[in-house]
């Protein structure tokens, strides 16, 4: 094998590109000061966009991996930049994304004495494995190869999610021979049991009314997928993270308010790559349901009530050997199209009759967003109604933080996003609350002319906590009201393009020319008290109990 003498930064920087790493976000410090240098001298092989906070820089490396399923990377100062992104490691665990973390650390020798030298934690590894789930030291540049292929290896096979690597700045100054990078070859073979492949197509075959659930697990098997429900005539439903994987514009493609409706009859539901949690331990379940999980993570298989039949394996591969199975077993059946299409009209005006003021906002953003768009929600009731009431037509075109509801994660998210797909019209939504969280970031967008719109919704307030105040605790407000700048005209100081609307028709218009903008945009639209979508989130039982033995 090839050998040169090089630095352990230069040797991290070398892993990092054969493996196939084209953007790094990230923001600079005393000990990524030789990391940072080999970057610069590599030239434009490797994109660097920088934050202005660290927790930014790794939200965009979130929206990264989560718009394309390949792994995106940060890289901050240990300590306190390290700990400025933990919120951001969060929602990539919670959202099975693969986000890597580059750190320093405090030199070698000093590691462990708790002698107070900059950005030094207790145990900096240990608080990065609790996180991740994978984390290691760099000890010397000969370690370089094998630590970040490891790293690539946790990441790509089997769940993905966020791992650290952090690297003393003694040994990235260090310069030795090392071996030249080579990149991570997986040898997976996908191995899954196939006999209980069969034994899913004998139950879908002797099932009437069978339900697909899909969650993040399967965006990458939207074909699979969409072939199977079609052979089987299977509503898909999904709710966050599944949403696009079967386009809501297929007759069999449903929203999570549809599928409760399904939910209440099926007789048979095939869970992939979805935790099924609201569906399992809300919606209720019953000794009429059969259950068929598959997913890549055996502890999610039983995890909420035990499957009649548990597939392990990646849902592309699995997904498809169960068409082929299933394509061998069963016959005609009764098309359940026009059954699926009322369903959903019927929902879809219900919530639309509930939840005006988010529905008629959303079907503004939905009217000027080409099909091939992409939406980052936040934490704001345009968000929340945005699980429903926005059309998806594709796969990874609805950016959501998951389970772990981060707010203030959305903006940073969809820079990074919009860095992924550069070709793509790419737009964000915020409340006013959740974007000063993230307000420096119009810097970010500013310098590297990310052209993509933010829509702040401004009420002044914390909307959920302050309904929430008003419902539950007779009205004793704390805490929820809110002192906020002039949005547009705060993003005019940015140099960003400020809009200003106070209507459904006046976002669109603005939205029209937002998007045509060569550079970053925001759009202020100022709204007062929304309609509750919870309701249509957090339902009542449809069947059964909520656990079953």
């Amino acid at each position: 094998m090839n050998t040169q003498s090089i630095k352990g930064a230069d040797a991290l920087f070398a892993a990092l590109r054969v493996n196939g790493v084209d953007t790094v976000f990230g923001l600079p410090g005393g000990q990524l000061n030789d990391f940072f240098d080999a970057m610069q001298r590599a030239g434009d092989s490797v994109r660097y966009v920088g934050s202005r906070h660290e927790q930014g820089a790794a939200y965009m490396a979130f929206g990264y991996a989560k718009s394309t399923g390949k792994v995106g990377v940060y890289t901050v100062v240990p300590g306190p930049g390290v700990l400025n992104t933990t919120a951001a490691m969060c929602s990539a665990y919670a959202n099975s994304s693969p986000v890597l973390c580059v750190t320093g650390q405090i030199p070698s020798h000093a590691i462990g004495r708790g002698v107070g030298e900059l950005h030094e934690l207790p145990d900096q590894l240990a608080t990065l494995r609790s996180l991740t789930k994978w984390a290691e030291r760099i000890n010397h540049p000969t370690e370089v190869a094998s630590v970040v292929n490891t790293a690539f290896k946790q990441m790509t096979v089997g769940r993905p999610r966020p791992v650290a690597i952090e690297m003393p700045p003694d040994i990235m100054a260090m310069e030795t021979r090392v071996d030249a990078a080579t990149a991570f070859a997986s040898n997976d073979a996908q191995n899954f049991d196939a006999d209980l492949v069969t034994a899913a197509a004998d139950a879908i075959d002797a099932s009437k009314r069978p339900l697909i659930v899909v969650g993040g697990g399967a965006q990458h098997a939207s074909d699979e997928i969409r072939r199977l429900a079609e052979l089987i005539q299977a509503p898909v439903v999904s709710f966050r993270n599944g949403r696009g994987v079967v386009s809501d514009q297929h007759p069999l493609g449903c929203n999570f308010a549809a599928g409760y409706e399904f939910w209440k009859t099926c007789d048979l539901v095939i869970g992939i790559g979805s935790r099924m949690q609201p569906y399992l331990q809300e919606w209720g379940v019953d000794e009429e349901m059969t259950i068929v999980r598959i997913d890549w993570d055996p502890t999610e298989i039983n995890r909420i009530v035990n499957a009649d039949i548990g597939i392990c394996g990646d849902a592309k591969t699995v997904v498809s050997h169960l068409v082929d199975s299933c394509e061998r077993r069963i016959g005609k059946r009764e098309d359940r199209t026009e059954t699926a299409i009322a369903e959903k009209a019927k929902s879809a005006a219900a919530f639309a009759k509930d939840v005006p003021e988010q529905s008629a906002y959303l079907d503004a953003i939905r009217a000027e967003l080409p099909e091939d768009g992409i939406l980052v929600d936040e934490i704001t009731q345009v968000g929340f109604a945005s699980w429903i009431g926005f059309p998806v037509y594709s796969p990874r075109s609805l950016i959501t933080c998951g389970y772990q509801g981060t707010l203030g994660y959305g903006y940073a998210t969809a820079l990074g996003v919009k860095v992924a797909h550069p070709d793509r019209p790419v737009v964000a939504i915020a409340g006013d609350g959740g974007f000063m969280f993230q307000v420096q970031e119009l810097a970010t967008a500013a310098q590297y002319r990310i052209n993509m719109p933010v829509i702040v919704f401004n009420n002044g307030k914390f909307g959920n906590v302050r309904r929430h105040q008003k419902e539950w605790y007779d009205g004793r407000y704390i805490g929820s009201e809110l002192h906020n700048p002039r949005f547009a005209d705060m993003a005019e100081t940015f140099g960003v393009a400020g809009y200003k609307a106070g209507s459904p028709d006046e976002l669109r218009s603005a939205l029209r020319r937002a998007l045509k903008e060569d550079g970053p945009s925001l759009i202020e639209v100022e709204v007062g008290d929304m309609s509750s979508p919870w309701k249509y989130i957090l339902r009542e039982r449809a069947r059964g109990v909520t656990r079953r033995k």
